[in-house]
């Protein structure tokens, strides 16, 4: 039987998705073997399913693709199982348009993939990642350290406007901040029954750290420039990777537990930039009216 060109360039596009859904599913299922079981079943079954997917399409296309899944791996190892799993679905559903042309040409291969969609959905909503059970914990630390770092190394760039010893400030509040925000969490959840403090309290203080690399970082970078503006080179760098930051984190959290984007985006670079403003004042004013410059 021969098919219309577009149907068979979507089903190429499509037979290379499956066949690399095979191969990442059977990856992550290795990486829950011993702690998570369960996953590692439902994992193994989704693996199986796009094997179905696969070979539905290679009848299509008459061809034997390999998988290509370097990046996911890394993705997945970083990101975890419930970002890339969900993340995948997304890419691999069907353009209206080319779905209806499948429905038209081969009207028996789109009802048996729209089943086997439904059912992997099913799959894919019964993975439980211990990650996404810290969220909160996460969030807590990342808005804090933006909120808090943004604030007070904005204040000091523009009384001390010397990028050494901002970065100098910026690690020492940072560290100190870390600690303190780690104790308090974990204090917090002991006190609320959570069976789990040390671990709650050890996602805030990853998220903590990790923000006070990034925002120091600028500075370090210009600690050796002769350029009497190196300081605000840096802030400006500072703020970009406050947005960025912000931006990602958000993403992530829209796509595993599918919350809507743009609304706690906005909400979280609102907060932070705010601080910022009234932080840049605060500088200025230390900087003018009481004389502290070096």
């Amino acid at each position: 039987m021969e098919y219309s060109k577009e149907l068979m360039k979507q089903a190429l596009i499509s037979q290379q998705d499956e066949i690399d859904g095979v191969e990442i599913y059977k990856y992550m299922a290795k990486r829950q073997a011993k702690k998570h079981p369960e996953n590692e079943k439902i994992l193994l079954q989704m693996s199986s399913d796009e094997l179905l997917h696969y070979n539905m399409w290679a009848k299509i296309t008459g061809k034997t693709l390999k998988a290509h899944v370097f990046w996911k791996k890394i993705v997945t190892a970083v990101l975890g199982i419930t970002f890339v799993i969900k993340r995948m679905q997304k890419a691999e559903q069907l353009a209206t348009a080319s779905y209806e042309m499948l429905q038209k040409e081969v009207p028996e291969v789109a009802k048996m993939l729209e089943d086997e969609r439904r059912h992997e959905k099913i799959l894919y909503n019964m993975v439980d990642e211990e990650r996404l059970h810290y969220v909160g914990d996460m969030v807590l630390g990342l808005n804090d350290a933006l909120v808090e770092l943004t604030g007070a190394i904005t204040g000091v760039t523009f009384s001390l406007q010397n990028p050494r010893l901002i970065a100098l400030t910026g690690i020492v509040t940072g560290i100190a901040a870390t600690l303190s925000m780690m104790a308090s969490n974990y204090l917090a959840q002991k006190e609320n029954g959570n069976e789990h403090p040390f671990k709650s309290s050890l996602y805030t203080g990853v998220a903590y750290l990790i923000t006070v690399v990034l925002l120091v970082l600028p500075y370090l970078l210009f600690m050796s420039s002769t350029n009497p503006l190196a300081y605000l080179y840096a802030f400006i760098i500072m703020i970009a990777i406050v947005i960025i930051e912000i931006a990602l984190f958000n993403y992530y959290i829209s796509v595993a537990q599918e919350k809507k984007f743009f609304k706690h985006f906005l909400l979280m670079a609102s907060i932070s930039l705010g601080v910022a403003v009234i932080s840049f004042a605060i500088g200025l004013l230390a900087n003018q009216w009481l004389g502290i410059n070096v």
